[in-house]
C-alpha cells in the first residue's frame, strides 16, 4: 500500500504456526540439517542450500523477455529437476536470483550476541568493526514454557489474545529499527545499515527479513528456556506482510510464514501487477526503498525478470505458508496475488506438502488489515497442528470471485512428478494437491510405473468432504481401493438444486450439474490394494448433503 509510517488504527489479524509432519513419508528424503525438531519442516539451519554449486546467474542485459512464469523445476541451463533430492540446490538458485533482482542480497550471519527474558529479547551484531543493536518485546502465554512464538511484524497483533491462548509467545519486532523507511536509497538507516554501510543496495524488506534471523539466532543462544528456537513463526500486514513474507522465505528456520494484504512487492507475481490495477512497481519501488536497488531497471518491464513471486512462495515449501487476502482493493493486486500462491502451490505439491499452503481472500470486510471472522478457524487450526502439533491444517484455496487468477493463462510448464530418491520409483504415488484449488491441477508426466494386476471382485470406496462458504463450496473427495487392485475409478454423486461446478482437479467430469461422474485422470486411476488418492471441485450454490459412490474398473 501507499501509507507511509504506522497506522494507528488498523487491526491486523496476526497468525502463528510451525508447521508439522502433515506428509511425513513423502518429504521424509529432502535433505534436511541438524537434529530431528518439534517442528519437522522447521531446519536447524537457516539456508539448506548455502553450500551448492550454483552457476554463474545472468547479467540484467541479458535476459530474455518471458510474459509467462518462470519454471520453477527449470535450472539455468534448460534442464529440469529430476527428484525432490535435486530441490535442495534449485531452491539454492532461486534463492540466489531473488537477491540479485529483486531483493537485495541477504548477508550471512554476522557475530550475533543478545538476551531473551520473560519480557524481552535484545539482539547486538557486529561486522568488519561495525556494531549494532535492536531489541523485541516478548508476551509470553501462561504456563511454564518453554514457549513456541510468532514474530510479529510492527506490532500488529488483532487477534494475539487466541495465539497466547493457545500456548505461544507473540514477539513485537519492530522492523524500522533495522531498516528505516523514509530514507532515500544512497542513504538507508538502521541496524542493518550501520553493518553493511548505507549505500548497500539491499533493500528494506531484506534488511527486515536479516533482523528477523537475528531474533532466532539470540534466541537458539539462549539455550530454550523460554521460547523455542524451532519453533518461530512469522506475520505482518500490509507493508509488514511484505516483510514476512520476505523473511519466510529466505529463513528456513521459521516454520509458517503469515504474509497478509501484502500488495506490491508481496506476494502478487510481478508480471501480473500492470494488468490488473494495482500498485504500479515503479511506485512500490520508488515510495520506500523495500526492494533491491537492481530492481528499478524491471519497473517498467517485468517480462524479463528471470524470477516472480510464484517462486518466493516456493522458496518457502515444505515449510507452512498461510496467506491472507483482501478481494476488494484492487489496488493490493489480489488477482496476482492468487496466481502466486497458485503457482507456489505447484512446488508444494512437487514435494509432497501440498496441506502445508493455504490462500485465504473470501472475506466479506474490505477494510486493510482487519480483523476477519473467516480467518479465525484456518488461524486456530495452523496454531494447533502446526504449533501444538494436534489437529488438522487449512490446507485450502479459498479465492474469492472478486479477485479470482488463472493460473493456466501465466505458465508453459506442467509440475514434474519428482520421487522421493535420486531415480524415478516405479510404484504408484497419489500426489497430494491443495484441499481447494480454482483452477484444474494439469496432468503430470506420468512415472514409469507397472500395471496392478486387477482382481475381477475389487472395488473402490469414495468420502466427501464439503466446505461451504457464501455463494459457493468445494467437496474433496477421497478414492480407496479394497481389498484387490484397481485399474480405473468413477465416482457418482447428485449436486443439489442450482449448484453446478466451476472448475474439477484430478479427474474428468461428466457434467456441471445434477448427476454427475468424475472419473480417473491417466496418472491416477491404477491403485494398489488399500492406496488412495485425492480429488475434488469447486461449485456455486449450495453443498449440503453430497455423498458419493464409487465404482472400479
Amino acid at each position: 500500500m501507499t501509507r507511509s509510517g504506522r497506522s494507528k488504527n488498523r487491526s491486523t489479524v496476526v497468525v502463528l504456526a510451525v508447521v508439522a509432519l502433515a506428509a511425513a513419508a513423502a518429504v521424509a528424503d529432502i535433505p534436511r540439517a541438524g537434529t530431528a525438531h518439534a517442528a519437522p519442516f522447521a531446519s536447524a539451519v537457516e539456508n539448506e542450500g548455502a553450500g551448492c554449486a550454483v552457476p554463474a546467474l545472468p547479467d540484467a542485459g541479458s535476459l530474455p523477455t518471458n510474459a509467462r512464469l518462470p519454471d520453477p523445476f527449470q535450472r539455468l541451463d534448460g534442464t529440469r529437476i529430476a527428484s525432490r533430492a535435486d530441490w535442495r540446490c534449485q531452491r539454492e538458485l532461486t534463492r540466489r536470483l531473488a537477491e540479485r533482482f529483486v531483493y537485495g542480497e541477504k548477508p550471512a550471519k554476522p557475530t550475533v550476541s543478545g538476551t531473551v527474558s520473560r519480557t524481552g529479547i535484545t539482539v547486538n551484531t557486529s561486522h568488519q568493526g561495525r556494531s549494532s543493536s535492536f531489541s523485541a518485546k516478548v508476551d509470553l502465554p501462561s504456563g511454564t514454557g518453554p514457549f513456541p512464538a510468532v514474530i510479529v511484524y510492527g506490532s500488529f497483533g488483532g487477534d494475539t489474545a487466541t495465539i497466547k491462548a493457545s500456548g505461544a509467545a507473540v514477539i513485537s519486532y519492530d522492523p524500522y529499527a533495522v531498516g528505516k523507511e523514509g530514507t532515500g536509497r544512497a542513504n538507508k538507516q538502521g541496524a542493518f545499515y550501520t553493518l553493511y554501510g548505507s549505500s548497500s543496495s539491499t533493500g528494506l524488506l531484506m534488511s527486515w527479513a536479516w533482523g528477523v534471523s537475528r531474533i532466532i539466532d539470540v534466541i537458539e543462544q539462549s539455550g530454550g528456556t523460554i521460547l523455542k528456537a524451532d519453533a518461530t513463526g512469522v506475520t505482518g500486514c500490509s507493508r509488514f506482510g511484505k516483510g514476512a513474507f520476505v523473511a519466510g522465505a529466505f529463513d528456513q528456520r521459521i516454520a509458517l510464514t503469515m504474509p497478509i494484504e501484502s500488495g506490491s512487492a508481496g506476494v502478487p507475481i510481478f508480471r501480473g501487477i500492470p494488468g490488473e490495477g494495482a500498485q504500479s512497481l515503479s511506485s512500490a519501488y520508488g515510495e520506500q526503498p523495500w526492494l533491491g536497488d537492481a530492481f528499478g531497471t524491471f519497473t517498467g518491464g517485468p517480462a524479463r525478470l528471470p524470477i516472480d513471486t510464484h517462486q518466493v512462495v516456493g522458496l518457502v515449501a515444505p515449510r507452512g505458508l498461510l496467506i491472507m487476502d483482501n478481494p476488494h482493493i484492487a489496488n493490493l493486486g489480489p488477482r496476482s496475488a492468487s496466481v502466486a500462491a497458485l503457482g507456489g502451490a505447484e512446488v508444494y505439491r512437487a514435494l509432497g506438502a501440498g496441506e502445508n499452503i493455504t490462500y485465504w481472500s473470501d472475506v466479506q470486510d474490505g477494510s486493510h488489515c482487519a480483523n476477519r471472522a473467516e480467518w479465525r478457524t484456518p488461524l486456530q487450526q495452523s496454531i494447533q497442528k502446526f504449533l501444538l502439533g494436534t489437529g488438522s491444517a487449512p490446507g485450502a484455496m479459498r479465492i474469492s470471485s472478486r479477485a479470482q487468477g488463472n493460473l493456466a493463462e501465466w505458465r508453459t510448464w506442467q509440475t514434474p512428478t519428482l520421487p522421493a530418491g535420486p531415480e524415478p520409483t516405479p510404484t504408484v504415488t497419489a500426489t497430494p494437491t491443495p484441499t481447494v484449488t480454482p483452477e484444474p491441477t494439469p496432468t503430470p508426466t506420468p512415472t514409469s510405473e507397472p500395471t496392478p494386476t486387477t482382481d475381477p471382485g475389487a472395488v473402490c470406496t469414495a468420502t466427501t468432504s464439503v466446505q461451504q462458504w457464501n455463494g459457493g463450496f468445494v467437496v474433496s473427495v477421497r478414492v480407496t481401493a479394497g481389498s484387490a487392485a484397481i485399474r480405473g475409478w468413477d465416482v457418482g454423486l447428485t449436486l443439489p438444486g442450482g449448484a453446478a461446478i466451476t472448475n474439477v482437479w484430478n479427474a474428468e467430469r461428466s457434467a456441471a450439474s445434477g448427476a454427475v461422474r468424475l472419473s480417473n485422470v491417466a496418472w491416477n486411476g491404477a491403485l494398489a490394494a488399500g492406496q488412495a488418492t485425492e480429488l475434488g471441485f469447486q461449485a456455486t450454490g449450495t453443498g449440503s448433503g453430497i455423498s458419493a459412490t464409487c465404482t472400479a474398473r
